[in-house]
């Protein structure tokens, strides 16, 4: 298989949705933990610090880069494969195995697929485009004690306060909260299947593995996606400051 097949050819489809899905995979477990700094209830000292890290080192910057290509394959190819699906009553990428019937969800990747968009769409012009492209107040860290300063105060590093925005967002417009609750229910069940699915997709189909397969996508999606539900919840209802 050339490197044209792989984008254009039904199998090559199929393998690069699988790909592209590992490594969104991977990077949400990065974006949870760092997102999950908010808990050290510091102020956001910690999370400013590690955004900062995020944004600012040549790394992050360069996988950043290589994400957002990652994204567009995942959609387009997804967008791709589930016209064809439709159109041959198909029911997703995975590779069949004989298994009998197909659970809902992943029947309905198309449309988890498209509420997962909307809510990353919302989430990239709420957050990432200020942190990147300007708009949010700033925040003065002592990077001797590693506490908020004063602007000016000597010893003091200015960093984008990207905390500061999250706690305005959740706090002052609850229908935020709620499309963001939306939005990563319909990550959740696009996970448990994407998981596996991907898996199965590049090969891997030893009954032996595939129920470990299955339980790891659970246990995955579970914590994943309850820590994100819990991010915009914590700063709501006063759970952290």
């Amino acid at each position: 298989m050339n490197w044209s097949q792989l984008f254009t050819s039904a199998v090559g489809k199929k393998i690069t949705m699988a790909l592209s899905g590992i490594f969104l995979i991977l990077f949400l477990i990065v974006h949870a933990g760092l997102n999950a700094c908010i808990w050290a209830n510091d102020g956001g000292v910690m999370f400013n610090e590690a955004a900062h890290f995020m944004g600012a080192t040549v790394v992050p910057r360069v996988l950043e880069i290589g994400l957002f290509v990652f994204f567009l394959i995942h959609i387009i190819q997804g967008i791709v494969l589930e016209i064809q699906n439709r159109s041959k009553r198909g029911i997703g990428y995975a590779v069949k195995m004989g298994n009998r019937g197909s659970t809902w969800n992943s029947r309905a990747m198309g449309i988890l697929g498209a509420l997962v968009l909307i809510f990353l769409v919302i989430h990239l012009s709420d957050f990432w485009f200020p942190s990147r492209f300007g708009g949010l107040e700033s925040m003065y860290i002592d990077t001797a004690s590693n506490q908020i300063v004063p602007p000016g105060t000597a010893g003091g590093k200015e960093y984008h306060d990207l905390y500061g925005e999250m706690q305005h967002q959740f706090t002052q417009y609850p229908w935020i909260i709620i499309v963001y609750e939306v939005g990563v229910i319909a990550l959740f069940w696009h996970l448990v299947h994407g998981f596996q699915s991907a898996f199965r997709t590049l090969g891997l189909t030893n009954h032996k593995y595939i129920n470990l397969i299955k339980g790891t996508g659970v246990v995955y999606s579970v914590i994943i996606c309850l820590a994100f539900m819990l991010m915009p919840l914590s700063f709501y209802f006063g759970w952290i400051h």
